[in-house]
């Protein structure tokens, strides 16, 4: 619905974004309706002498008076423009005082197009009715005739006033959309920052907590006067954990690198130095690095789980290439026991923490209990 009292967008008043050869067909077009303009009025052949020196400064004056009006209008003032626009309005009056009709009704449309094209519509179509009303009050031609012309000189400015306003749109919804790949880039940035933090936080908190557990073993042996074959198993475990946690933080680095070996190659190494048995199916594929990172992440801590809860337990892990998408799932054949040590260390993240990985891919994650012992299930896109 139109807003009768609404300016222009700025957009469309300022001609920003007008590509280059539509501004020179616009001169063109201007060029050859100021010639035709000024051919009409020597054919008129109702100025003489200094009455052409009058017609010339006028048109200079009205020739001012438009452009200050595309300045005012921009800045949507609306009293300078109507004032400016009144200035061709009377110096048409002039002119068809003067006996040049052509002259007048030229200036009383170029008026009238202004208005309606660049003035809140309502008022603008106040001031291009005193226009074109002068107009038709010189009664120079047949009723239906200036009744056609004042049609066209109405249709031409609201013609324009539609195609600026259409392209002043189309230059908003471009700056929002600018505006939200720019937003879009910076929560990528903060995402990618969240994702480097959980990285190193899932590596470095799961090395830690288990150094920290050997460590505080090795010192309380110390204080109980332990042997020193003791305090040096512990020591060297914790050392053992160090040197495992640094491994792990740069191949965290060296995935969000996007340099990180694939998956299958890692569960094979770490089934090995467990004792597990890795089956593969599936056509291989490269995969991308935050999937590769949720298998890794998924199976060191379901195997640590196995050390603690269920140690020297088989255990069976199954890697699978679906469509569209990856499984893991690791399962062991139940508790033989319990390791203290390992047990009252944290997991890093646990199982909550591998359910968050994988539903922020988009994926899931089932762990439990089943007949023989427990199992641990992941599905994520890839």
């Amino acid at each position: 619905m139109e807003n009768w009292t609404e300016w222009p967008p700025r957009e469309a008043l300022s001609r920003v974004g007008v590509p280059r050869r539509r501004r020179v067909l616009t001169w063109i077009v201007r060029v050859v309706l100021v010639g035709v303009f000024l051919t009409g009025i020597v054919r008129e052949e109702a100025l003489h002498g200094w009455g052409y020196a009058g017609l010339g400064a006028g048109l200079a004056i009205c020739s001012v008076a438009v452009w200050r009006c595309f300045i005012t209008t921009l800045q949507q003032r609306f009293w300078p423009s109507v004032g400016l626009l009144t200035v061709l309005i009377a110096t048409g009056g002039v002119a068809e005082w003067a006996g040049s009709h052509v002259a007048a009704s030229g200036l009383w449309c170029v008026a009238a197009v202004v208005a309606v094209e660049r003035l809140p519509l309502g008022p603008g179509l106040g001031v291009a009715g005193v226009a074109m009303g002068a107009y038709i009050l010189a009664g120079r031609e047949a009723l239906p005739t200036a009744a056609g012309a004042v049609g066209a000189v109405l249709l031409i400015g609201y013609s324009l006033r539609l195609d600026e306003e259409a392209r002043g749109a189309g230059f908003r919804l471009l700056a929002q959309e600018r505006a939200a790949r720019q937003a879009e880039a910076e929560s990528a940035a903060l995402a990618e920052r969240a994702r480097i933090a959980r990285e190193i936080h899932d590596v470095l908190a799961h090395s830690l907590s288990a150094q920290l557990v050997h460590l505080e073993a090795a010192r309380l042996l110390i204080e109980s006067g332990a042997e020193r074959q003791l305090v040096l198993e512990r020591v060297t475990a914790a050392r053992g954990m160090a040197r495992e946690g640094l491994s792990e933080t740069r191949q965290a680095l060296s995935a969000l690198r996007g340099e990180m070996t694939q998956p299958e190659e890692f569960l094979r190494d770490i089934a090995a130095s467990e004792g597990a048995r890795l089956d593969v199916t599936g056509r291989p594929r490269r995969l991308p690095a935050e999937a590769g990172l949720a298998v890794r992440r998924v199976a060191q801590e379901a195997l640590t789980n196995v050390r603690k809860h269920a140690p020297g337990a088989w255990v069976a892990m199954e890697f699978s290439y679906l469509e569209g998408e990856v499984e893991l799932s690791v399962h062991d054949g139940g508790a033989r026991g319990q390791n203290e040590g390992l047990a009252a260390s944290g997991a890093g993240y646990g199982l909550l923490g591998m359910r968050e990985r994988a539903e922020l891919l988009g994926g899931t994650l089932e762990a439990g209990p089943d007949r023989e012992g427990f199992v641990v299930r992941l599905r994520v896109p890839a």
